[in-house]
């Protein structure tokens, strides 16, 4: 499948309209936000802005970049997301309230559609060659540099790979997505 440049993925508002994400896949294609099995996108935060609320939506996140924010959710836990690559996952019908721990930061988001599909975020940090499974939607490069059949991503690419390999080259560091359907 081909390789998708952030850069071409133009900036939209968030669903509450209060800061920025760019959409690198989504499946089925074409689908919209009420429709879709699965999403991954980057998002800006800038702000002390709350999250969107996405009801029977599963929701993980990575912090990508900047200082990260402490998050604090309506079922009462508050989570730190200041460590780069860290998934942390969530009910999206919960209200979060988010304190910034000091500018801008990036995040890696995925969001599933319960009951149809479940997954997760996992941190590729060890440089070689991995053959990604069928369950591999996505993998994302986070920085250095990584080699597919179909070229070679750079910090900010994302390619679907459909079970093909895949050399991740020092210090390069990847975010690969895993979906399966929900039994």
């Amino acid at each position: 499948m081909p390789i998708t440049r952030l850069a071409d993925c133009p900036a939209k508002p968030w669903k509450n309209g209060l800061g920025r994400t760019r959409e690198l896949a989504i499946h089925p294609p074409g689908a919209g936000m009420d429709d879709f099995l699965w999403r991954v996108s980057i998002a800006e935060v800038e702000s002390a802005a709350p999250f969107s609320a996405f009801p029977g939506i599963d929701r993980v996140i990575a912090l990508l970049d900047g200082d990260g924010f402490t998050m604090a959710l309506d079922d009462g836990r508050v989570h730190a997301l200041t460590t780069p690559c860290a998934p942390f996952a969530f009910p999206g019908e919960l209200g979060v309230q988010v304190a910034l721990a000091g500018g801008a930061s990036r995040d890696f988001n995925l969001m599933l559609r319960r009951g149809r599909a479940r997954g997760g975020i996992e941190a590729w940090h060890t440089a070689g060659v991995r053959q990604a499974d069928a369950s591999i939607v996505l993998v994302y490069c986070v920085r250095g540099r990584i080699g597919t059949d179909e070229g070679e991503l750079h910090a900010g690419d994302a390619w679907r790979p459909g079970s093909g390999a895949l050399g991740l080259h020092e210090d390069a560091l990847a975010l690969a997505v895993r979906i399966e359907a929900a039994a």
